[in-house]
């Protein structure tokens, strides 16, 4: 109960004190509204670049499989040299994938290239222009948006159907239906059968600018012995190590690679571009937390210096008040207190100013200003002020009353 008095005395004199010193006060604030201002973007910034990137790569899918030649991530410029000498991987390969497999719900070829697209007089350039069959559908989590996607016999068959992305359908169709619509792709003409619903972006790049056609009507029209990648669809997630190692035997056997050496493809998933992000990401958040630490740490620098300045000013107060019986720990928590809620009233400060500015970050990225950002804002304030705090509270804690009392 005592504690608890303490507390409460040490909280009245301590607002008492800072609304008898108001200026002193707001400018001691500003070092910490500063460090905490950036605190609170910093972590909304990360926490929006952690959403944004998710939401670009869920359409990767946790349980889809991709067979590169090359692979995503190279450490070296010699191991990205050494990974593009290898063979190509050929249709003739993902057939024998597609027959052999058997932990697997979908398997579709993957090959792109960037070609123009017209219709009438209107162009989109550079349109990734991908060869596949009816599999890609459920491999890559595709949705259309209007129309269908094409059939088994139409991969096949190679008939010149294409589904088109929600970037080329707006660009070239902005005042017509797209459906059943005629599209020059390079120089073969195309019936549009479908229209993509909109995917957004990865790393800068759209994934609505783009255009699926046969994989037949690819090879024939753009290139001849394309490098393929494969996209298999697990059966189920819980299985996915293991259709992994099936994959691997699968592809070594096919691609004669000898026992003992090392393979000449890469299976890749959304996992190996979460652990690259967060390996980034934790740089960022790295040098980003030191710069706002740094922030904190001059704001801190500041409350203490005025604490001592308060202790010196009010030596008397404290000499009375341990003559009449107030204990160290009465003193200590008095001024630790008061160094915290001057650093309370500058977070609170700090986040009113970082509420508009989260809303502007807000536009280009999914973040928010969260309640466990919020939260880390105000304790962090309040540790700064304690921490800051305490050598001029244990200072005047232990004051010997008589010297006290004679100072002037």
């Amino acid at each position: 109960m005592n504690f608890l008095y303490e507390l409460k005395e040490g909280l009245w004199i301590s607002w008492d004190a800072i609304r008898a010193n108001k200026m002193r006060s707001a400018l001691t604030t500003l070092g910490i509204i500063i460090g905490v201002v950036t605190v609170t973007l910093m972590g909304t910034a990360i926490d929006g670049l952690n959403r944004s990137f998710l939401k670009s790569i869920s359409f990767l899918g946790a349980d889809t499989l991709y067979v590169t030649r090359t692979g995503w991530f190279h450490n070296s410029h010699e191991s990205w040299m050494k990974a593009n000498r290898r063979r190509q991987i050929t249709m003739a390969q993902v057939r024998e994938v597609q027959r052999q497999m058997k932990l697997s719900r979908a398997i579709a070829p993957f090959v792109a290239s960037g070609e123009p697209v017209k219709y009438k007089n209107r162009k989109s350039d550079s349109v990734m222009v991908i060869g596949t069959t009816d599999q890609f559908l459920y491999t890559d989590g595709m949705t259309v948006g209007e129309g269908r996607f094409m059939s088994a016999e139409e991969a096949d068959g190679g008939r010149p159907v294409c589904m088109i992305g929600f970037q080329v359908a707006t660009n070239l169709f902005p005042n017509e239906p797209a459906l059943g619509s005629k599209v020059k792709i390079g120089g073969q003409t195309f019936e549009v059968i479908g229209v993509m619903e909109k995917q957004g972006s990865i790393f800068g790049e759209s994934l609505d600018n783009q255009v699926v056609v046969p994989v037949r009507q690819f090879i024939t029209e753009f290139w001849y012995r394309p490098d393929f990648e494969i996209h298999v669809k697990v059966i189920n997630l819980a299985l996915l190590e293991d259709a992994k190692e099936e994959l691997r035997g699968i592809l070594r056997r096919i691609r004669h690679v000898p026992p003992g050496a090392e393979d000449d493809f890469a299976i890749e998933q959304q996992e190996s571009i979460l652990r690259t992000f967060n390996r980034v990401a934790g740089t960022i958040a790295a040098i980003g937390l030191f710069i706002t630490g740094l922030s904190l740490f001059v704001g801190g620098i500041g409350i203490m210096n005025i604490m001592f300045v308060s202790v010196a000013e009010r030596t008397k107060e404290i000499g009375i008040r341990k003559a009449i019986g107030a204990k160290r720990r009465a003193i200590l928590i008095q001024f630790l207190t008061e160094a915290a809620s001057i650093c309370l009233l500058g977070g609170l400060i700090a986040l009113a100013i970082a509420w508009p500015l989260t809303l502007a970050i807000g536009r280009f990225m999914p973040a928010r200003m969260s309640l466990p950002i919020v939260g880390i804002a105000l304790l962090v304030s309040i540790l700064t002020g304690a921490l800051s705090g305490f050598f001029p509270a244990w200072r005047a804690a232990r004051m010997n009353p008589v010297d006290a009392l004679r100072n002037e």
